[in-house]
């Protein structure tokens, strides 16, 4: 790579795209790149980091740029189409990734959910004992100019993570998703042992997943979970309001106790996870056990805010699997509390595929509160509307909208769950100036 070179994101406000911009910031290379107008919550740390972003425009395209497309534009996008005209290299932000890992001790992080929390408390101990760069899928990344390790976030959407070929991998489940790519849950899974296969030392997976009990590979498998034939183990599991509590056993011996400041089942095992690559990569595990108490979160990972008496959670969650969770760990940190749940769903073909389960996972809430499908790029319109799914809710499902989010004020003082991939901040916002509106002492 030249530091004389301009490296141009198309499409740099994606989350996986902003955060390897700043990694390739912050080690000194030049960077820029384009995007729609709209604003998006990834954008924050590019202007923080000076890094220049221009509406879409051909002529933003000059010689002697390389590109770094992101996955959701096609070929023929006005830019790509002025790069060609140039003669530019073009490489796809995963195909980037997977070269530029090659100069380090990489630790990628696989998996239908999780992967997101996962990568960023890697990147919180392992940068915290030894120099460590990251891309988190949550737009954050770090590139430390010394770097010893590489961790980052390995996405299974269209096989995306088939050129990564990591040292290491953790990967924390196989599940149905995506349902506008994969075919099947053996389709899914086909994704992850290719993905497996190219491991070069050694991957982590989660023991209690009956696919990935199945994954072969031609490196050492390291299980983790709470069962006795889990090669790492979590026991004497203690959930508080302050976080959870537990010890790992490994080959019989306690290798340590681990307070991680993370709620819900999930997160349990998604620490047990980075433990267990800290003990085989040789991390003193004493400073893993103080590194772990100081993990911040990440964004859009349950996000918390207090406005008034009022607790108001942000979350990513849109797969049935991710919103139990997160409604579990709700329930852990606030056991008193009632909690609503307001959820946009995400993509036509997911809310078909995924339907009679949203509504499983969504009936854990005391109250459902439901947004419009929210399609993509890829997907604008489909054969199901949102009365669909608020019809297969036997408590019922209220359908909120940006200008009417009243109805979500009966859970006022209690907890409000917002969760979606889309726009559903939108209406957590319209939620929130409800609530300072109806606060005393306003102004």
């Amino acid at each position: 790579m030249n530091k004389e070179t301009t490296y141009f994101f198309i499409g740099i406000k994606g989350s996986g795209m902003s955060a390897l911009a700043l990694v390739l910031n912050e080690m000194g290379y030049k960077v820029a790149g384009s995007d729609v107008d709209k604003h998006f919550f990834t954008q924050r740390g590019l202007e923080n980091a000076g890094v220049e972003i221009y509406s879409f425009d051909e002529n933003n395209i000059q010689a002697g740029f390389e590109i770094i497309l992101g996955n959701a534009f096609k070929e023929d996008h006005p830019e790509v189409v002025r790069a060609k005209e140039l003669g530019l290299n073009i490489q796809r932000y995963h195909e980037f990734l997977g070269k530029f890992i090659e100069g380090y001790t990489s630790i990628g992080v696989a998996g239908a959910h999780g992967k997101t929390s996962t990568t960023g408390l890697i990147s919180h101990i392992f940068k915290g004992i030894v120099p460590t760069s990251y891309l988190i899928g949550d737009g954050t990344g770090h590139g430390e100019p010394n770097a010893k390790f590489f961790t980052f976030e390995s996405d299974e959407y269209e096989r995306h993570f088939l050129p990564y070929h990591p040292d290491y991998s953790i990967i924390t489940n196989v599940d149905f998703d995506h349902p506008d790519y994969y075919t099947s849950i053996d389709d899914v899974f086909s994704a992850f042992q290719s993905y497996a296969k190219n491991v070069k030392k050694g991957i982590f997976a989660y023991g209690a997943d009956k696919y990935l009990r199945k994954l072969e590979a031609d490196v050492p498998i390291y299980y983790y979970g709470t069962e006795e034939n889990d090669d790492f183990q979590a026991v004497n599991i203690d959930r508080t309001t302050s976080g959870s509590t537990f010890e790992v056993k490994h080959e019989g011996e306690i290798i340590g106790k681990f307070h991680v400041p993370t709620f819900g089942e999930h997160n349990v095992m998604n620490a047990l996870a980075v433990l267990s690559v800290a003990f085989k990569t040789g991390l003193d595990m004493r400073k893993v056990e103080q590194e772990i108490q100081t993990f911040p979160g990440v964004k859009r990972r349950f996000s918390e805010k207090i406005i008034g008496e009022t607790v108001v959670i942000d979350d990513f969650a849109h797969h049935p699997a991710e919103i139990k969770a997160t409604l579990d760990a709700a329930r852990q940190k606030y056991p008193d509390r009632k909690v609503a749940a307001v959820f946009q769903p995400h993509t036509f073909t997911r809310t078909i595929a995924l339907m009679d389960e949203f509504a499983e996972s969504l009936e854990l809430a005391d109250a459902i509160y439901l947004g419009e499908i929210y399609g993509s790029a890829r997907e604008t319109s489909g054969d199901v509307n949102i009365e669909d799914l608020a019809a297969k809710l036997t408590k019922g499902g209220t359908i909120i909208s940006e200008e009417n989010m009243s109805s979500v004020l009966e859970y006022e003082g209690e907890v409000v769950v917002f969760m979606g991939a889309g726009d559903i901040q939108k209406f957590e916002f319209a939620f929130e100036y409800l609530l300072s509106r109806s606060l005393p002492n306003k102004q």
